[in-house]
């Protein structure tokens, strides 16, 4: 009870699956999960960084997914982390309007990036000759401040019409952290107009991008079964599949989420959701585009190379 009765607009962080028999094994599996993401995406943000052959659009665009991926496991994990060791958990208004709105603006803007990153590899396979006009350094830097950009605005409208939706009864929010359909869910008003907006959006910045990606990789394909070479073509092929993988396992889960009304899921499958699409994801990514890119191991070893020496 003193937990919540802290102050009026205090709200009440449940935790990740609280049902859960074994709350120490958890934590320490998220913990596991965490460091290797951050590690992971560190580690390609610097190799990009420092090797000359990666200095390219395709390796531009993957270490601002990095830098995406990066932020927004932080976003949520430490403050998970933070509330199971000191038994604490509760949260602000302002900090939970804060960790929804970075939430939104990474989440947005990934969805963003995978789509300039698929039109990157439409250029690079069915329009090689003008590729390094269309990806030119000025137009990669645009691109990737109008997924940040974009995702800020979007992001801001998110935020500040449900967080002054006023609140009935209890203010726990079944999660692990400010999570949209964990906050809608305690309003005591009817929110059908903004479900109706909150679904506009979520065409326009999830089913919109994942048709064009759809569309980008049918006509790669296209292009790649006509190739002579299959050297090239499997090379072609290398390089889109890791990018495939990765659309695969964050639009899935995000369509899920917010595609469909919040009462049409569950708080336990909201968690699932956002533990794929939060932690499991920029874990995974790192690695996919690691293991499968000659180019980004190559600049790997010989990093660990120049650091023995």
């Amino acid at each position: 009870m003193d937990q919540k009765n802290k102050t009026s607009t205090d709200f009440i962080l449940l935790g990740l699956f609280p049902w859960f028999r074994y709350p120490h094994l958890l934590i320490i599996i998220i913990i596991i999960i965490y460091t290797i993401a951050f590690t992971g995406n560190c580690v390609l943000i610097l190799l990009i960084w420092v090797d000359s052959r990666l200095h390219t659009p395709m390796y531009f665009l993957l270490s601002q997914l990095s830098l995406i991926d990066l932020a927004y496991v932080s976003s949520t994990v430490p403050k998970m982390v933070v509330n199971y060791f000191t038994g604490k958990k509760n949260i602000s208004y302002f900090a939970c309007a804060t960790q929804l709105f970075f939430f939104l603006t990474l989440g947005l803007a990934e969805c963003i990036l995978l789509t300039l990153m698929a039109y990157d590899r439409y250029v690079a396979v069915c329009n090689p000759l003008r590729y390094t006009v269309l990806m030119s350094p000025k137009i990669c830097l645009q691109m990737a401040a109008a997924a940040w950009i974009g995702g800020a605005l979007a992001a801001l409208v998110h935020t500040i019409y449900p967080m002054n939706f006023p609140i009935c009864g209890s203010r726990e929010i079944d999660h692990y952290f400010c999570e949209m359909p964990a906050i809608l869910r305690m309003s005591c008003v009817d929110i059908s107009a903004y479900e109706m907006v909150k679904f506009v959006s979520t065409i326009v910045f999830l089913l919109v991008p994942f048709i064009l990606i759809l569309t980008s990789y049918t006509l790669i394909f296209l292009t790649v079964l006509r190739m002579n070479s299959p050297k090239g073509r499997n090379k072609a092929l290398a390089t889109c599949s890791s990018h495939l993988t990765v659309v695969s396992l964050y639009f899935g889960q995000a369509i899920f989420i917010y595609m469909t009304p919040t009462s049409a899921h569950t708080p336990e499958q909201d968690q699932i959701g956002a533990v794929l699409g939060t932690i499991v994801t920029p874990m995974l990514n790192p690695l996919i585009y690691s293991l499968r890119n000659k180019e980004v191991v190559g600049a790997s070893r010989k990093c660990f190379r120049r650091c023995c020496n």
